[in-house]
Parts: structure tokens; C-alpha cells; sequence
């Protein structure tokens, strides 16, 4: 089964438009379709940021998207490749994903070195 890590913009995005590419690209995930894999620090980065009070997200379907991770995906512990990124936090998502072989879908595919491991969620669709 195809492995992905995904970016947090996409788990946001995801919840806030219901029908666009990062929904679609997580209806997979829970059809298991394709499989997440996340790591510790990845699930603290989701948890930080759906508590943004400007997101709007009720604590309880926080705690239903994270329980929904957690049973799904597959948490691993990544190793660190030590790659410069423009924003450093996008490196544990880098590493998880290389250290897996798994897709890394991002909306902000500027961030990231052009590989063909790393997709937007629209790329991403086409090609599975």
C-alpha cells in the first residue's frame, strides 16, 4: 500500500474545505486507501496547530481528528537527514517521509527541494 506523509497545511486545509484536493487526498487515508505515517513530533505539530483559536476548531473534533491518526496511520521514528529548509520545521516531515518511502504531500511544495517523492494534494490525486 502507498505511504504518505502529510504536511499540516493539508490536515488543515482538509478540515476546513470539504471538498477540495487535501480532503480528497484524507478520505483516502480513512478508506485506507493509502496509509499515513506520522511521527511523534509531526502528531505534536497537528495537536499545536488545530488549537489555533484563529482556526475556529472545537476542542472535541481536535481530539477526533488526532484519535482518527493515531488509529490509522503508522508512527515510525524518522532519520534525521539533516537537509536546510527554508522553514526548519518542514524538516521532520522531510525526514519521516524519506525514512518511509512515502510521499510527502504538502500545499507549500516551495518549501521543499523538488523531488519526486514530494506532491501537492492535486499532483498527488492525479497520480493515484
Amino acid at each position: 500500500m502507498k505511504k504518505v506523509v502529510i504536511d499540516t497545511n493539508v490536515l488543515v486545509s482538509s478540515i476546513l474545505t470539504f471538498d477540495g484536493n487535501p480532503a480528497r487526498v484524507m478520505k483516502q487515508i480513512s478508506n485506507k486507501q493509502v496509509t499515513l505515517v506520522y511521527c511523534p513530533e509531526i502528531l505534536r505539530e497537528y495537536e499545536r496547530v488545530l488549537m489555533y483559536d484563529k482556526l475556529n476548531i472545537a476542542s472535541q473534533t481536535q481530539l477526533k481528528i488526532i484519535n482518527e491518526i493515531t488509529k490509522l496511520g503508522v508512527m515510525i521514528e524518522p532519520i534525521p537527514s539533516n537537509i536546510i529548509l527554508s522553514d526548519e520545521t518542514d524538516c521532520i516531515f522531510y525526514d519521516t517521509a524519506k525514512t518511509c518511502e512515502a510521499i510527502l504531500i504538502t500545499g507549500n511544495i516551495k518549501h521543499y527541494p523538488n523531488e519526486p517523492f514530494i506532491m501537492t494534494p492535486a499532483s498527488f490525486l492525479l497520480q493515484h
